[in-house]
This record gives structure tokens, sequence and C-alpha cells, in this order.
């Protein structure tokens, strides 16, 4: 744990066969009660994990796949990481606790991540569940459970659809006063801003392709907002097909969909459990 940091300012005068001249003022230490100099190996870390988050951000490949979201993910937990230990400094407690409003919203903004987040787990558990019954439907050339899974893909889509209109809402208010650490509000909201743009490709990746020409609540996807190309694999219309080689198609495609949701429950598990650091890490500030 970093304690503080100090500055000296003193002079040091050569020796000479001149009479002495006289004593020098004291030396005085100067102490910053805000956060860290720009130096601090802290707040540098976390600019350069944001700084490669950003990169993945900005790349916007033409076939998104679950190991670019998985990526993503990754890099977001590495993020909210560093976050978490620059909040667990001293200096940064001492330069947020007085400004109680900030965290405030902080938190209210963190608590939405973990809701949205808990959300996600659990559809996409569901979503498991029924991808198993729809294998078993298939071979057994059972209409009534491909039915019940087809029903349940549009409700998770739906259900991403919201989620997606509630990230978008996240930190709109979260503005700092002009009284605070500049920097340190700085990477504040950039962790936010970016942990809504991974959401949203998260949010839309496991949607399936039905939706992506369909409005939701008054909103539109567009092209970069379209599914994981494993949930385009295994389109809904692929579970209607009754040949032997659809079959099999659309058994291995599920299971290779099942293998990769895998992947971005382990991803986004992660990330929740970050949030949840960041929450109670903001939490302590208030309380203490």
């Amino acid at each position: 744990m970093v304690a503080g940091f100090r500055r000296s300012l003193s002079s040091q005068n050569p020796i000479s066969n001149r009479p002495s001249p006289p004593a020098p003022e004291k030396s005085y230490h100067v102490r910053s009660t805000s956060l860290p100099c720009r130096s601090h190996p802290l707040i540098s870390q976390l600019k350069d994990e944001i700084n490669v988050l950003r990169a993945w951000d900005s790349y916007k490949p033409d076939t998104r796949t679950s190991a670019w979201l998985c990526d993503g993910l990754s890099r977001l937990k590495n993020v909210l990481n560093a976050l978490d230990d620059l909040l667990l400094l001293p200096q940064t407690q001492d330069s947020l606790r007085p400004r109680s409003n900030w965290v405030q919203q902080l938190l209210q903004d963190s608590l939405h991540f973990v809701d949205v987040y808990g959300i996600f787990r659990a559809s996409l558990l569901a979503l498991k569940e029924e991808q198993l019954a729809a294998q078993v439907a298939l071979r057994r050339r059972d209409d009534s459970m491909i039915a019940s899974y087809v029903k349940a893909r549009k409700r998770m889509d739906k259900q991403m659809a919201q989620l997606v209109s509630v990230v978008r809402c996240i930190g709109r208010c979260s503005v700092p006063g002009t009284d605070g650490d500049v920097e340190l509000d700085g990477v504040l909201r950039d962790v936010n801003e970016l942990t809504v743009s991974v959401s949203i490709a998260l949010f839309n990746g496991i949607s399936s392709p039905s939706m992506s020409s369909k409005s939701w609540m008054g909103w539109k996807k567009n092209k970069k907002e379209e599914g994981i190309q494993e949930v385009q694999d295994a389109g809904l219309e692929s579970l209607r097909k009754k040949g032997e080689e659809e079959v099999k198609m659309a058994l291995r495609r599920l299971q290779e969909l099942e293998d990769c949701i895998g992947g971005i429950e382990s991803g986004s598990e992660r990330v929740f459990r970050s949030l949840m650091n960041t929450r109670v890490s903001l939490l302590n500030i208030l309380t203490q």
C-alpha cells in the first residue's frame, strides 16, 4: 500500500573562500492531499489497461466471434481489477471521500452494472439448459421441444435488447464536480464508458440473427451490433430441417454454440466478480 509522496525543495551552496552567505531559509516539504502524481504505478497501470480495452473497442471486425467477445471481457476484467487496486489507495479515498455525491453516482452506476450482469448470467444458464433440450429434440425429431427452444431464444433476444437499453443509460448523470482530481475523475469516466461499450457488445453478441432486423422497444440494431458468428451459424431455421444431413449439421452447430457460450459465461462471471469488488470499494469509501 502506498502511503504518500513528498517533494522537497532545497539548495546547495558551493564551498568558497568568501564569507559565508546568510543562512538559507528553512526548507519546506510539500505534501499532496489528493490523488498520487501522474507517474504513480497504479494509475499508470489503469491507464494502460484502459488503452488496451479502448483498442479492442475501436476494432470492429467484419465477422464477430465468441473469441473476440471473450477477449473484450478479459480486457474489461483487467481494467476493473486495476481500478479496484486504485480505489484501495488511501490517497484515492481521501480525494473521493469529501465528494460524496460523486461517489454516490459511481456507486449507483456500479449497482446497475452488477444487476444487468446478474440477469445476463441467469439468462445464459437458462439458454444452456434449453440448448441441451434442443439437442435431445433433434435426435428424437421432437417438433414440440424444438418449438420450445425457438421460443426460449426469442425471449432471450428480447431480454438482451432490454439489457442494452438499460446499459445505455448508465453513467449519463455521472458528472463530477470541478473541485476534484481531474486525472482521477477522467479515468473513472473512462472505465464507466468502456464498461457500457463492452456490455452492449456482449448482450448484442448472443442475440440471434432473427432480432437483427427487428425493432424492440423503439430501438433497432445496426450492422456493427450483430450477433457473433457462432450464434448466426446456429440460426433458428436450421432447427426445423428434417433431413439427416441437416439434423447432423444443426446438432454440430448447437454443440459449437454450447462451447462458445461456456467461454462467454466464464468471462462474464469474472467481470461480474470484479464489478462486485469495485462496488464494495466504493461503498467502503462512503462508510469509513
